[in-house]
């Protein structure tokens, strides 16, 4: 009977370390930027890979925020310093628009052009409300003056 509960401790933690493996590889896959679309001064970011935590997505936004702008223009403020930046997950790619709730892009001629409405993070600026940060699952923050990063309640 010992050697039977030994055998089950060790399928146990075998099997605890390979999902803990499988986790730790998930998070440590780069963000991959499939696509940038442009409308003013609003973009749409394609992903793959993107973080999973809240903290996570602000601190790679903070950390890729300059490569963004080197490397794809973006964010591009309209003359009052508004913007928008929203990250899609790129999901199974562009696919036609006959589904009711998808976002397409008119910058692409072709069928496939839309993808699937997956929102994962966005970071708008604005006068009122300065930077702010939205995780579409339910929460947002705002960049404060002294650089803190403060959750914003909603009563």
């Amino acid at each position: 009977m010992r050697t039977k509960n030994k055998e089950i401790m060790a399928l146990l933690f075998l099997a605890g370390c390979v999902v803990l493996g499988y986790w730790f590889w998930l998070c440590l896959r780069p963000v991959e930027i499939v696509a940038v679309h442009e409308d003013g001064n609003h973009a749409s970011v394609l992903v793959k890979n993107f973080p999973f935590t809240d903290c996570d997505k602000i601190n790679w936004w903070l950390k890729n925020k300059d490569r963004l702008a080197e490397t794809y223009n973006i964010p591009k403020p309209s003359p009052s310093g508004y913007f928008t930046v929203i990250f899609w997950d790129f999901g199974d790619g562009y696919k036609e628009e006959g589904k009711y709730d998808r976002r397409c892009f008119d910058d692409m001629k072709t069928k496939l052009n839309c993808i699937e409405k997956d929102a994962v993070f966005s970071v708008d600026k604005s006068r009122n409300f300065g930077l702010t940060f939205t995780v579409y699952d339910g929460d947002n923050y705002r960049l404060d003056q002294s650089g803190n990063i403060i959750k914003i309640e909603f009563d």
